[in-house]
């Protein structure tokens, strides 16, 4: 019977990264001292711009693209200033593990002349944070366009990812999508560290973290390197006998505040069209592997209902789920229309405009996707 990554988009925020020291030297709460992660240089350097713009291919729109790579990295914590410099090697703190007791300049970090993309690694043994971060149109060595690839030899933790608890902005931004403080608690949803807003969702297996997807406010996203390929809201469906998919972690707070908790979320996004090609074998099947790693808990679902997006993507991804998972147990969500102009993309918005109820009696409304599927007789 048939069975049933996200790519990183582009990002264009640029926090600054804060390292608190005690009077000894060592990391602590005392005395907020701002440490700039700028660029060792050990040789004599001409003027910052003029310097900038000598080392950059292309000229002005080069240091366009360079800043515009830079600010990929700066999300992540990596900050370089104004003092960067295409072609050079420099050592900056470490983010993630912000140089050890002994607070050094461990994150060796490199942007290549051609300012097509930039690579660090940190050499502390207990961190060996790494990646890469790619310009704007430019593809990564395995060949999509992903804007951040990162990797560490550590544990994932919330303390790893840099997350910290929700602050009163990112708590008010999903309160106006009608999602309650409390149904972001039970799922566990953080904030990156930093001055950047920068939701983070934390996917889990049986309460193992294994992996993270993080969202601006402006709906720029990307994943933690190494976050594995499996539905977000995992644990909430290992029992369940009746699950609905959405498209996107959002919608299913939304399904939540619905009264849905058997629900879960596609990682990534939606096909352009519906395929025409076979199914491909499970080890082949890279876009959904997703379901075939959350396979002993789908197979425990008798109906499946699928809310993705009501756009033609979104429309597409419900064909290719239920062709994986199998039409019979299947039903697909038409969302209510809005106006003259047309229909609720999603759950959120249905959430949003028409409120809890609404939503509620839009999934019990689903239909049957098998054409030869009729509802029991009340007889």
């Amino acid at each position: 019977m048939p069975f049933g990554v996200a790519q990183a988009h582009h990002l264009n925020s640029c926090p600054r990264m804060f390292v608190k020291m005690k009077p000894d030297g060592s990391s602590g709460s005392c005395a907020a001292l701002r440490r700039s992660v700028r660029c060792s240089r050990t040789e004599s350097t001409p003027p910052v711009t003029e310097a900038r713009l000598q080392h950059s291919e292309g000229g002005v729109a080069g240091m366009a693209k360079l800043r515009g790579l830079e600010q990929k990295v700066e999300l992540l914590g990596i900050d370089c200033e104004d003092l960067s410099r295409p072609g050079f090697y420099s050592n900056l703190f470490c983010p993630k593990c912000r140089g050890g007791q002994k607070v050094e300049r461990s994150l060796s970090f490199h942007i290549v002349q051609s300012v097509e993309f930039a690579m660090w690694r940190c050499f502390r043994m207990e961190c060996g944070w790494a990646g890469q971060a790619f310009a704007d149109g430019c593809k990564s060595c395995d060949g999509d366009y992903a804007a951040i690839k990162v990797s560490s030899t550590v544990q994932m933790t919330e303390d790893s990812l840099r997350l910290e608890p929700l602050s009163n902005k990112i708590i008010g931004y999903f309160a106006e999508r009608k999602i309650l403080e409390e149904t972001l608690h039970r799922n566990g949803v953080k904030q990156l560290s930093g001055k950047q807003c920068v939701i983070s969702f934390p996917y889990k297996r049986k309460g193992q973290l294994v992996g993270c997807k993080y969202r601006t406010l402006d709906k720029k996203f990307w994943q933690e390197k190494g976050t594995e390929k499996a539905l977000y809201g995992l644990d909430d469906i290992s029992e369940a006998d009746e699950i609905v998919i959405v498209e996107g972690e959002i919608d299913k707070l939304s399904m939540e505040e619905a009264g849905f908790i058997n629900c879960v979320s596609v990682p990534s996004g939606a096909p352009c069209k519906v395929s025409d090609k076979q199914l491909p074998s499970p080890d082949k099947d890279k876009a959904f592997q997703y379901l075939w790693n959350c396979k002993d808990y789908l197979d425990k679902a008798s109906r499946i209902i699928l809310a993705t997006d009501g756009d033609a993507p979104g429309q597409a991804l419900a064909e290719e789920l239920a062709r994986r998972l199998g039409k019979q147990r299947c039903w697909k969500v038409n969302w209510p229309k809005k106006d003259d102009s047309g229909s609720f993309n999603d759950a959120n918005e249905v959430l949003k405009h028409l409120g809890p109820t609404a939503l509620r009696e839009v999934i019990e409304h689903a239909e049957a996707m098998s054409p030869t599927y009729s509802e029991p007789s009340n007889a």
